[in-house]
């Protein structure tokens, strides 16, 4: 998601969530630091960040730019979206500088994409996702299509297709995934 953004051009502010730093480091092993956050996420995407447009937040500064609906920004992402953060922006609470911005997105009716992570869902999560689509965000789980690729798809493909949907809702172009060209059988290769 994050390398679509950058390769498109566009701007990026992040946050990284506690919960989203206790994440990484499980399932990468990598660290996720506010000292070292640049040379950090280079080393967890793989990429050189030099002349990337991009500024980090840390998530417990509730006065950071991305706060205020005076601060300037196409709209938001939240991916992946724990039922926690869904739960917190849904009801408003703003407990950190994630659930702030996204409130603050939405009250200014920019775009929000929620991509939640975690399933099977319960009802209570389900209530707070149909707030979340009520208050005007975009939610898209992380729910990858089969198509093009199929039965045979690699990880890095089920990964681009869903990246690729949440640029698409977010109208940035890119090449994450093969588009259905209406042909049935044509898409396969």
């Amino acid at each position: 998601m994050l390398g679509g953004l950058l390769d498109a051009g566009e701007s990026v502010d992040l946050v990284v969530s506690r919960a989203a730093r206790l994440t990484i480091l499980d399932e990468t092993g990598q660290p996720f630091r506010d000292a070292h956050w640049k040379d950090d996420l280079a080393a967890w995407l793989g990429r050189d960040l030099a002349g990337a447009d991009l500024a980090y937040w840390p998530a417990g500064d509730l006065a950071a730019g991305p706060s205020s609906g005076s601060y300037p920004t196409r709209g938001m992402v939240v991916v992946p979206a724990s039922t926690a953060a869904c739960a917190g922006i849904a009801i408003g609470l703003s407990k950190d500088l994630l659930q702030r911005a996204a409130e603050v997105n939405l009250k200014e009716h920019r775009p929000v994409v929620v991509v939640p992570r975690e399933t099977p869902v319960t009802r209570s999560h389900l209530e707070h996702l149909i707030t979340l689509h009520d208050a005007g965000a975009v939610v898209l789980p992380a729910s990858p299509g089969f198509y093009g690729a199929g039965a045979a798809a690699s990880a890095r493909q089920l990964v681009d297709f869903v990246a690729g949907k949440v640029l698409d809702a977010l109208d940035v172009p890119h090449s994450l995934f093969r588009r259905w060209s209406g042909e049935l059988g044509a898409d396969r290769g």
